[in-house]
C-alpha cells in the first residue's frame, strides 16, 4: 500500500513538472488553440487601441462560409495577471509605461511560462502612442501568432508513425509528409494520393497531387485553380449522379498568397469549395503548391472541410498544419547530407 502510494504521488509530480525548456522545468501551456489572452489596461482596452486589437486579432478568418474570427479574444488588466493566467497558450501583452518607455517597441517570445506558449509583448509610453504605432504591426503580430498554432499541430503530427498514406506520398512523389492515423487512404495512383478523416461530425480530406512544370505562367492563381477544378473534379464526386467537385468564385473568391515554406517558395490558396452539377455541398479548403526542383514538377498539397451547420476555424486550422509538413525531394536530399 506505501509503494502504491509513492508511485502514485511520484506520477503526479512528473504530470505537473510539465516540459523541460532550456533547463527551466514548465508547465503545460492552458487554453484551447486559437484563443488569446491579452494583458492590458481596461481603459486602454475599451479605447482606440484596445479597438485596434479587437479588429485585427478577433477580425474574421477569410473564405470560411460563416464568420468566425482569427482568434478567440479575452482581456485582463496586468494588476490581476496572476500565475493562474500565465500559462496562456497564446499571450498579447500590452505594457504601458512612461516611466521606462520612450517608444513602441515589440517583442516575441516563446515558452516563457509554459510550454508550448506565444508571447508577444507590446511596450509603449502611453495608450495614444500604442494606438499610433499598432496598426503598422498589427498584422505581422497576428500571423506569429498563427505560424506559432500551426508549428506546434505539425510537431503533434511528426510523432505519428508511418501511415499508409504517408507511405503512399513518399513512394508516388518522393516527399514525406505527417499524416494522422485518423486519415485513411482511399485513392493512391501515379499523379494522386488521397486520404479521408470522416470520424466524429465533421469530415476532413488530404489530397496531393503532381504534374509536370513547364513553365511559370503554371503558378498563377488562375492556372492553379484551374488545374484543381480538373483534377478534384475528375476525382471527387457527390452522391447525386453527375455532380463534382469545383472552387466557388461568387460569394468568397479564392485568396492566394506566395510565402516561403521551410526554405523554398510556395503558393497558398485559401478559398470555398462546392459540389457543382446540383447538390448543396460545400466548405472551406486550403492548399498549398510547391515545384519539385530535382524532377521538374509540380505538387500541390490541399485539405478541406465538410461540417454542415459546424464551426469549422479550429478543423480548417489543424488540417491545414498538415501542409506545412511536407517536405520535397530536395529538402530531404539536404537532410541526408
Amino acid at each position: 500500500m506505501k509503494r502504491t502510494i509513492i508511485y502514485i504521488i511520484a506520477a503526479v509530480c512528473l504530470i505537473l513538472s510539465g516540459c523541460k525548456d532550456s533547463g527551466r522545468t514548465l508547465t503545460s501551456a492552458t487554453g484551447s488553440i486559437y484563443e488569446m489572452l491579452v494583458v492590458m489596461d481596461k481603459p486602454a482596452w475599451e479605447g482606440d487601441g484596445g479597438a485596434l486589437v479587437k479588429q485585427t486579432m478577433g477580425a474574421d478568418m477569410p473564405c470560411l462560409p460563416q464568420m468566425e474570427p482569427y482568434f478567440s479574444l479575452s482581456q485582463v488588466s496586468p494588476a490581476l495577471f496572476d500565475n493562474f493566467l500565465k500559462p496562456t497558450r497564446n499571450i498579447l501583452q500590452v505594457d504601458i509605461n512612461p516611466d521606462r518607455y520612450t517608444q513602441v517597441k515589440v517583442r516575441y517570445q516563446t515558452n516563457v511560462w509554459s510550454q508550448p506558449q506565444a508571447v508577444c509583448r507590446v511596450q509603449s509610453p502611453s495608450a495614444e502612442a500604442f494606438a499610433e504605432a499598432f496598426p503598422a504591426h498589427a498584422e505581422q503580430i497576428r500571423n506569429w501568432f498563427v505560424q506559432q498554432e500551426l508549428v506546434r499541430q505539425g510537431r503533434f503530427y511528426r510523432n505519428y508513425k508511418t501511415t499508409d498514406t504517408r507511405e503512399a506520398v513518399q513512394h508516388r512523389f518522393g516527399s514525406d509528409i505527417s499524416v494522422p492515423a485518423d486519415y485513411i487512404l482511399v485513392r493512391d495512383t501515379t499523379a494522386l494520393v488521397w486520404a479521408v478523416n470522416d470520424a466524429g461530425s465533421l469530415r476532413r480530406d488530404l489530397i496531393v497531387w503532381s504534374y509536370p512544370y513547364t513553365a511559370p505562367e503554371q503558378l498563377s492563381a488562375e492556372a492553379l485553380i484551374a488545374k484543381r477544378n480538373e483534377v478534384l473534379g475528375a476525382t471527387i464526386s457527390g452522391s447525386l449522379p453527375g455532380t463534382y467537385m469545383g472552387t466557388e468564385f461568387k460569394h468568397f473568391p479564392p485568396i492566394m498568397t506566395e510565402k516561403t515554406v521551410g526554405s523554398a517558395w510556395c503558393a497558398e490558396i485559401r478559398g470555398l469549395w462546392k459540389m457543382q452539377g446540383g447538390e448543396a455541398m460545400g466548405g472551406p479548403f486550403v492548399q498549398h503548391t510547391r515545384i519539385d526542383e530535382i524532377n521538374q514538377r509540380i505538387i500541390t498539397a490541399e485539405v478541406l472541410i465538410f461540417a454542415p451547420g459546424q464551426k469549422k476555424r479550429n478543423a480548417l486550422r489543424q488540417a491545414e498544419a498538415i501542409l506545412y509538413t511536407l517536405r520535397l525531394p530536395q529538402e530531404l536530399t539536404l537532410e541526408e547530407k
